[in-house]
């Protein structure tokens, strides 16, 4: 069973950062998508961020210039460095790994971290 343990949430000023992390245990393939999702209360869930094992990068518009995603395939991680946080940027965030195996795609999501950003 594929599991993801995010870990690095928390509270800060604007103008801070933070730095979110997710590691993924359990089989699927090398060839796969890893991101983080944000929702903010009483909003839908949001890409914040993607990149492919490929290292083809995603962002979401609102983070452009402030967020960097990485990824280390061999530890199968992906990190989400957060600079400049905004108070709209308070949400819980979700790691997310997308697959596909024997043609199934399969979505996995992590149990969530709280960022919150004071102003």
């Amino acid at each position: 069973q594929v599991q993801l343990e995010e870990s690095g949430g928390g509270l800060v000023q604007a103008g801070g950062s933070l730095r979110l992390s997710c590691a993924a245990s359990g089989t699927f393939p090398s060839l796969n998508v890893m991101g983080w999702y944000r929702q903010a209360p009483g909003k839908l869930r949001e890409m914040v961020a993607t990149i492919t094992s490929t290292g083809y990068i995603n962002y979401a518009d609102s983070v452009k210039g402030r967020f960097t995603i990485s990824r280390d395939n061999a530890k199968n991680t992906v990190h989400l460095q957060m600079n400049s946080l905004k108070p709209e940027d308070t949400a819980v965030y979700y790691c997310n790994l997308v697959y596909r195996t024997r043609g199934v795609t399969d979505s996995v999501w992590g149990q969530g971290t709280q960022v919150t950003v004071s102003s």
